[in-house]
C-alpha cells in the first residue's frame, strides 16, 4: 500500500508557521468606541501618576519603603489582606464579564490591543494602507523602504519609552523620575526597568501583537470553561450567510442559490488575530467587532440587512431565548459583591497604626534596689497615616504599674519606630508569677485611632 504524502507532513508543528498579520483599517460603531475606551485607558494611565494630594503623588506604590500610597491612604505589608480582597475582586469580576460579555475586556481595554491598535495607526500612517504595505515588504531593498521602516521603528520605540517611564512613575516619584532623565542621574535601577519596560513594548505592540494574545496569555485559554451558551460573543449567522459566494450588487442571491455572504472576506482582513469568523467560534477571537463593522459596511452597499456578523449567543443564533439571569451570572456577580463588602469591612476597621511588643530575650525580669521587679520590652510601632502622630501609652492590667515612658511618641508619618520600654511593679501589687497586661497605644489628636497589645509580666 503506497500512502501519498511527504516527509515533512509528518512533523507536528506546535505553532502556527503564518507570517504577519496585515490588518485593514476599519472605522464604524464599535471601532469608534474601542478608540474612545482605549483613549480613555491611555489618559488615565498617563494622568493618574501627575495628581497630588496634600502636597504627595496620590498614587505611587514604593516598593523601596514598601508602602503604597492611594490618595489618604497608605498601605504596608501587614495590609495583604486587602491586597488579597482587591485580587479576588478583580478575578470574580473579569469571570462575571467573560460569562456575560465574552472577550469584551481583550478587545476594547486589554493593553495589549490598546497598544498593538496605536502601533498599527502609527505603521499605517507611515507606510500606507493594508495593501501598500504588504507590497512594500515584498519589494526589493530601496532607500525609501528603509527610511520608512527606520521612521517607523524609531517612533514605535519613542512611544514603548514613554510608555516604560510612565508605568515607572507608579513607583518612583513623577517628578524625581523626569529631573534625574534631564539630569542623566537615575540610578541602574530605574534605568534596567525603563529599558526593561521598554523593550516589552515595542516588543509585544509592534512585533508580537496577536501571537501575544494566542500563545502567551492564558486567559484565551481557560475563557472556554467560563463560557456558557448563553455568553455573548461575536459570531457569525450561518443559516443566513451560507452559501457564501461573489455576485453583483442588484442580482437576487437567493435565485443564484447564495445567502448574503458574500465572500468579500473583509472580515478576515480587518481582524487584528488574522482569523475568519466565519469558521465559528474560536479562541484567538477577541470581541474587538472590527468583523461586525465590516460587515455591516458590506451588507449597507448590497442593500442588505444588518447583523450577519454580531454580538450574540449561541442560542440566540439558535432562536431559544437568553434568560436575563443565569446560575453562573449570579454565582460570579454574587461573590464579588461579597469581596466587595468584605474589603470594605476590612478598611472600616482598618487603624493607622501598627505595633508590636517583643520581650528582653536575655533576662525574663529583674530586681532593682528598690526590690521592686522589673521587666523590659521593645515597643514597634509604624505610623500608617500619612501624618505625624503622638502616641500616648499606658499599661492596663498592673496595679500600680509604673512605666520608662511617660511622654507621648512621635512618629513621623510611614515611620517605623522602636521604643525601649521598662515596666516597673512594687511586689505588694504583684498577685500572680505571671500576669497578663495590656499595652495601650492611642493617638493624641484623634480618639478613634487606638491599639491594645496584650504581653504579659514576669515575677518571682
Amino acid at each position: 500500500m503506497k500512502f501519498d504524502f511527504k516527509e515533512e507532513d509528518l512533523i507536528i508543528k506546535p505553532y502556527k508557521t503564518q507570517g504577519p498579520v496585515y490588518i485593514r483599517q476599519q472605522k464604524g460603531l464599535f471601532q469608534k468606541i474601542r478608540r474612545y475606551t482605549g483613549l480613555i485607558f491611555v489618559l488615565l494611565f498617563v494622568l493618574l501618576p501627575w495628581i497630588t494630594y496634600q502636597g504627595k503623588q496620590a498614587i505611587l506604590l514604593d516598593i523601596g519603603k514598601q508602602q503604597f500610597h492611594f490618595f489618604s491612604i497608605t498601605l504596608f505589608p501587614q495590609d495583604f489582606t486587602l491586597l488579597a480582597w482587591l485580587l479576588m475582586i478583580a478575578a470574580f469580576l473579569l469571570f462575571f464579564i467573560t460569562t456575560w460579555l465574552g472577550r469584551i475586556w481583550c478587545g476594547y481595554l486589554c493593553p495589549q490591543t490598546v497598544w498593538s491598535f496605536t502601533y498599527i495607526w502609527i505603521e499605517e500612517k507611515i507606510e500606507g494602507t493594508r495593501n501598500q504595505r504588504i507590497r512594500l515588504d515584498k519589494s526589493p531593498l530601496s532607500a525609501g523602504k528603509v527610511g520608512k521602516k527606520l521612521l517607523k521603528h524609531g517612533i514605535w520605540l519613542m512611544l514603548a519609552f514613554l510608555t516604560a517611564t510612565t508605568f515607572i512613575t507608579y513607583f518612583v516619584p513623577a517628578i524625581s523620575l523626569y529631573n534625574g532623565l534631564l539630569e542623566l542621574e537615575w540610578s541602574g535601577l530605574v534605568t534596567f526597568w525603563v529599558s526593561f519596560f521598554t523593550l516589552c513594548t515595542y516588543g509585544n505592540a509592534g512585533w508580537v501583537r496577536e501571537k501575544m494574545c494566542i500563545y502567551f496569555c492564558p486567559y484565551s485559554r481557560f475563557q472556554s470553561a467560563m463560557f456558557d451558551q448563553d455568553t455573548l460573543l461575536v459570531a457569525y449567522d450561518k443559516k443566513r450567510g451560507e452559501n457564501r459566494g461573489a455576485r453583483r450588487r442588484k442580482e437576487d442571491p437567493r435565485q443564484l442559490g447564495l445567502g448574503d455572504c458574500v465572500d468579500c472576506n473583509l472580515c478576515v482582513e480587518v481582524c487584528p488575530a488574522g482569523i475568519d469568523i466565519r469558521n465559528g467560534l474560536q479562541y484567538e477571537c477577541i470581541n474587538c467587532g472590527a468583523c461586525i463593522d465590516a460587515c455591516d459596511q458590506t451588507m449597507d452597499k448590497f442593500g442588505y440587512a444588518k447583523g450577519l456578523i454580531s454580538y450574540t449567543s449561541e442560542n440566540a443564533l439558535a432562536g431559544k431565548k437568553a434568560p436575563l439571569l443565569r446560575p453562573k451570572i449570579l454565582g460570579y456577580g454574587g461573590l464579588s459583591i461579597f469581596f466587595v463588602v468584605l474589603m470594605g469591612i476590612t478598611m472600616y476597621a482598618r487603624v493607622p497604626v501598627e505595633v508590636s511588643v517583643l520581650r528582653d530575650r536575655n533576662v525574663l525580669y529583674r530586681t532593682n534596689y528598690l526590690d521592686e521587679v522589673e521587666n523590659s520590652y521593645q515597643l514597634k510601632l509604624i505610623n500608617k497615616s500619612q501624618h505625624a502622630q503622638r502616641y500616648q501609652l499606658a499599661v492596663l492590667g498592673v496595679d500600680e504599674v509604673k512605666s520608662s515612658v511617660t511622654k507621648p511618641i512621635t512618629v513621623a508619618a510611614g515611620e517605623m519606630l522602636s521604643v525601649p520600654v521598662t515596666l516597673t511593679v512594687a511586689r505588694e501589687h504583684i498577685k500572680h508569677k505571671v500576669t497578663n497586661l495590656q499595652f495601650v497605644i492611642q493617638a493624641e489628636n484623634n480618639a478613634e485611632i487606638h491599639l491594645l497589645k496584650e504581653t504579659r509580666f514576669y515575677s518571682d
